[in-house]
């Protein structure tokens, strides 16, 4: 019951600010265009398509037709993008006329107004500027940045002077994130050569035509330490049974809420991210808890989805990969996402000789596009002190 009525108030709560952003682009389109009854009716019937569209994606994508479920995902996605864009940069153009409208009546001449373009040229240009973005944003999602990062430590063995661990995160393989990019990765990643490979959660979201093909393609990626893997929230959201399949055929050991020895100097560990409540799993296991297997001799690697921190954890760590945040992925909602997650993206000293690095995600989510906020796959290099 908890259960369903998470779900109910989330596509309560989704439904109705998707469903304003919709009306927001009715009433521009008809203030700024004459239009007859017909393409009145006919806007209105394709807006509720579209509305309903990411939930008919979802649908879809728990069945076997990977053709239909990958159209779906392209319209219903790129139009998520265009929506908010078309918002983020109307409700400026609003605001910049409710300013020369105030200017205009209290203290500047009315021919002030004349700085307003009509309604019709407004809208034409914002769909040519978000159109250009578009373009642009598929571009920077598929140009994947490598994000160095060096911190010392005197934690190895007398033999070794360097460590390298390379962190994927929030790939979220889709209808819209197949093949093409799961290339990309593995070339990079071998490229990379990393002593240990761990993917900070959301690795897998469903619907993929390429699973098998996938699978085979990270399972070639050895690393003398392993691969390992946290649950993100899309873990959860997707079913667990079935992306935990996915990844430990990936060749990863999927760890969820444990603390294992990976070497003679090296422990991993690693939390179920708090969605594991909301999707009626089982409750989630204390962080001290695991992180209480730690010792302070040996080189401590937390994996976290997301990026928050507990002062008592501080300390049992030197580093805490996390991810989940994407940056936000499309600028500005990049400042929205800052107000929630402090720890946005980039290295954070949290003193006692732990870090936090959090991941900018080396794929999407929903939208195939990112704009000033290019993906990454990150190095950490640990070297002697």
């Amino acid at each position: 019951m908890n259960r369903l009525l998470t779900f109910i108030l989330f596509f309560t709560v989704f439904l109705s600010i998707y469903g304003g952003l919709h009306f927001y682009f009715y009433w521009k389109v008809i203030r700024a265009f004459d239009i007859g009854t017909a393409f009145h009716l006919l806007l209105i019937l394709i807006l509720f398509v579209l509305l309903l569209s990411p939930v008919i994606t979802n649908i879809s994508s728990n069945t076997d037709r990977f053709l239909a479920t990958t159209i779906l995902a392209y319209i219903s996605y790129i139009w998520m993008a265009f929506l908010f864009l078309f918002f983020s940069i109307y409700i400026m153009i609003d605001l910049y006329g409710l300013i020369v409208n105030i200017s205009a009546r209290w203290f500047v001449t009315p021919a002030i107004l004349r700085l307003i373009p009509e309604a019709k040229t407004i809208f034409i240009a914002v769909i040519l500027a978000i159109a250009v973005i578009n373009i642009y944003g598929f571009y920077e999602a598929g140009n994947i940045g490598i994000e160095r990062i060096t911190i010392r430590t005197s934690k190895f063995p007398p033999d070794m002077d360097s460590f390298r661990v390379v962190q994927i995160s929030d790939i979220h393989f889709s209808p819209t994130n197949g093949m093409r990019l799961a290339i990309k990765i593995h070339d990079i990643i071998k490229g990379l050569k990393p002593d240990l490979l761990v993917s900070s959660g959301d690795l897998f979201d469903g619907g993929l035509k390429e699973k098998e093909a996938i699978i085979e393609l990270f399972r070639d990626l050895e690393t003398p330490y392993g691969k390992y893997a946290c649950a993100g929230n899309h873990e959860f959201i997707h079913g667990i049974e079935q992306t935990s399949e996915f990844i430990e055929r990936a060749g990863f050991r999927f760890l969820r809420n444990e603390c294992v020895e990976a070497g003679d100097f090296l422990s991993i560990a690693a939390i179920d991210d708090p969605t594991v409540t909301r999707s009626g799993n089982d409750p989630p296991v204390s962080e001290d808890r695991v992180l209480a297997a730690f010792s302070d001799d040996r080189l401590n690697v937390f994996l976290k989805h997301q990026p928050r921190t507990q002062n008592s954890s501080i300390g049992k760590f030197d580093i805490q990969l996390s991810g989940h945040t994407h940056k936000g992925q499309i600028f500005p909602f990049t400042l929205i996402v800052s107000i929630f997650y402090p720890y946005m993206d980039g290295l954070f000293d949290l003193g006692k000789g732990s870090y936090l690095y959090v991941s900018r995600g080396t794929g999407t989510w929903g939208p195939p596009i990112r704009f000033l906020t290019f993906p990454e796959i990150a190095v950490i290099e640990f070297v002697k002190d």
